[in-house]
């Protein structure tokens, strides 16, 4: 408590309490899916494309990235999605393909001049720039993001499991397939500067693949991957505080270890 009392006293640290409190719920209901769908490359390659998004705005002369990229992943979150689905190319060496193109590409546009240096913060992010504004940004995509978890879970959980199954029960598959991608490539996108493009993946797994390790049916799975995030994120960001290091990797360093852990107690009890 005394630690929480010492963090709240600061307002950057303030501001990045309320941040984690927000996103990591956010990551939560996003992360059950990705993990259930097998979509973590995917969901990888959107993060890795954050540097094309930002390339565009400033190509474009943008002040604020933030529209281009916005844009920019929805796009390609379709596009990848829709070759994914065409059964050309398997959906590793799809993805793999995409997500080096949406490296390569930032990086290029993003070099012209030297310029990428100021651009370099994108890698591992920084929550503790987190402002007010980006905080209220931040709570209004949680809420939508619920809104539409909350009217279409149904129909996205059943296509995770199969899509034959729900196409067969009247389901629109193709369709709430591009609604999950998009309303992931957005959270992604809107989140990239403060987790960063190398962690971003890690915090949408971690707490997902931790909480089926141990969970016992779909209500637990859901609740405990909002408990397994909200802890990672709160000691990773007392950790980063108290030994002065980078707060997201500490972040995900302990969703490793509680991943880590719930993976040994299930391994005790099926033994």
């Amino acid at each position: 408590m005394e630690l929480i009392a010492e963090l709240w006293s600061y307002d950057f640290l303030r501001r990045a309490l309320i941040g984690i409190v927000l996103m990591m719920p956010l990551f939560s209901l996003l992360g059950t899916l990705v993990v259930n769908s097998k979509m973590s490359f995917f969901s990888d390659a959107l993060g890795h494309s954050a540097l094309t998004g930002v390339a565009v705005g400033v190509v474009f002369g943008l002040t604020d990235p933030t529209p281009a990229m916005l844009l920019f992943a929805a796009v390609f979150a379709l596009l990848m999605n829709a070759i994914r689905h065409s059964r050309l190319s398997s959906t590793d060496t799809v993805i793999g393909v995409f997500s080096s193109c949406g490296v390569a590409l930032g990086l290029v546009l993003l070099s012209r001049n030297s310029g990428f240096s100021g651009y370099q913060s994108l890698l591992i992010g920084d929550l503790l720039s987190i402002t007010e504004a980006q905080l209220w940004v931040l709570g209004g995509t949680l809420v939508v993001v619920a809104a539409v978890w909350l009217l279409c879970f149904n129909g996205f959980y059943a296509v995770s499991l199969s899509p034959s199954l729900a196409r067969s029960k009247g389901l629109r598959v193709r369709w709430l397939d591009n609604l999950f991608v998009v309303v992931l490539a957005l959270s992604v996108m809107l989140a990239i500067r403060w987790v960063g493009l190398l962690l971003i993946n890690a915090m949408l797994v971690l707490p997902a693949a931790a909480a089926r390790n141990v969970a016992r049916g779909m209500r637990g799975y859901l609740s405990l991957t909002v408990i397994f995030a909200l802890f990672s994120g709160l000691l990773g960001l007392a950790l980063s505080w108290l030994n002065a290091v980078a707060t997201g990797p500490t972040v995900v360093l302990v969703a490793a270890a509680v991943f880590f852990g719930t993976f040994f107690i299930a391994r005790r009890e099926g033994s």
